[in-house]
């Protein structure tokens, strides 16, 4: 149950009896996701860590708080299916393009686009919520494929992190719906 309303207009409304459906899995519902705490940030790159919020195996999906503390780089690739991020603080962009991210900006990634992303110095570390959906594909410096990186190397690296760290790989499984 939420906290009690007090003075809101819909104080007395009542929640719907019977709200999920029998075969439903329950929302996740992770708080303070941007937190400071090293040990949730699994190792993406050498600069660069993810969070893991949700995973979704059977459409090769995950969203994440992607994070760097300082400069941070992740490789060169293309994604076959769309990507949403939301900056919550720090700088980053991407090499290829002609903005650059800040707290409270969206970006949406069609499919198919290249780039190498960049978190930049900044006061504050580099924080972005992003919704993938599909496959990383890595690319060399020509922009030839090089590799993948797919929800179940996402799974693995996860766990194994999680393990490392005394959280325990159990919890990614929490994480799928």
């Amino acid at each position: 149950m939420p906290e009690k309303a007090s003075t809101e207009f819909w104080k007395d409304l009542k929640p719907i009896a019977n709200s999920t459906k029998p075969d439903a899995l329950p929302e996740v519902y992770l708080s303070k996701v941007a937190t400071d705490d090293d040990r949730y940030y699994v190792p993406f790159t050498e600069t660069v860590g993810s969070r893991p919020l949700w995973i979704n195996v059977k459409d090769n999906s995950w969203s994440d708080i992607l994070r760097a503390k300082s400069a941070g780089l992740v490789n060169r690739h293309y994604h076959p299916h769309e990507v949403f991020a939301y900056t919550i603080s720090g700088k980053w962009g991407y090499l290829e393009r002609d903005w650059t991210a800040t707290a409270g900006d969206f970006v949406y990634e069609a499919p198919g686009e290249g780039h190498t992303l960049v978190a930049y110095e900044s006061p504050e570390p580099m924080k972005t919520l992003f919704i993938v959906k599909g496959p990383l594909i890595w690319l060399d410096e020509n922009g030839d494929t090089a590799g993948y990186f797919d929800v179940h190397d996402y799974i693995d690296m996860c766990r194994r992190h999680y393990d490392e760290v005394g959280i325990g790989a159990a919890y990614v499984n929490s994480l799928f719906r």
